[in-house]
């Protein structure tokens, strides 16, 4: 999915952002807010969202810009998919979150199941890396690579938790409504092919 608004205005950031951190001429400095400005107009023209949002967004990141991460735990159960029901939206996600600094992406998800779900799991395979640009997310200011981890359930008991409000594993045939900024229904027909072919090799893009 390739909206090109949404690539110029998040590389014009990037760009701005990188000048902000190593240059050290006042004129260049001026230069370099202003198209991280131009950058927030174009996100609020084409989403709606409010300038200070974006503005916070924007001003809370410093240093060279790189892509951020976000991981999402995959667990099978019986030809079922382990899901948990975002409160925000009310509607289903695969657990996981943005990474947190200083953990790892294995002790990343590992911490999100427990939280989200109640139990305790185990990484056992890297099944995809994708960059949410190339599928049909709703636009975000910020880019993000996606890290699908399969895991396997070694303890605990289904708990909801701050963020979740339901857990449940659904069948392919029936997958829920979903929470589109996390995951999308191509993603999760994707997945179930691990399901069917452990051997399958991970995929990337």
């Amino acid at each position: 999915m390739s909206i090109k608004w949404l690539e110029w205005a998040q590389r014009i950031q990037a760009l701005s952002q990188s000048g902000l951190a190593f240059s050290k001429d006042i004129y260049d400095i001026e230069r370099y807010e202003e198209l991280r400005m131009i950058s927030a107009e174009i996100m609020q023209e084409h989403t709606g969202l409010e300038m200070q949002k974006i503005k916070d967004l924007f001003l809370n990141d410093t240093g060279y810009q790189t892509p951020k991460l976000d991981v999402r735990g995959v667990i099978f159960q019986d030809d079922k998919i382990l899901m948990v029901k975002e409160k925000l939206d009310d509607r289903w996600s695969l657990p996981g979150g943005f990474c947190d600094i200083g953990l790892s992406a294995a002790e990343n998800i590992i911490k999100e199941i427990k939280e989200e779900s109640g139990y305790d799991a185990v990484p056992t395979k890297l099944l995809a890396v994708w960059d949410k640009n190339k599928h049909p997310h709703p636009p975000e200011p910020f880019h993000y690579y996606k890290l699908f981890v399969q895991c396997e359930i070694i303890g605990g008991q289904p708990m909801t938790g701050i963020e979740t409000s339901d857990i449940k594993f659904f069948p392919e045939s029936e997958i829920p409504d979903l929470s589109a900024n996390r995951v999308v229904e191509s993603q999760i027909k994707t997945l179930f092919e691990f399901s069917r072919d452990p051997n399958k090799e991970t995929l990337f893009d």
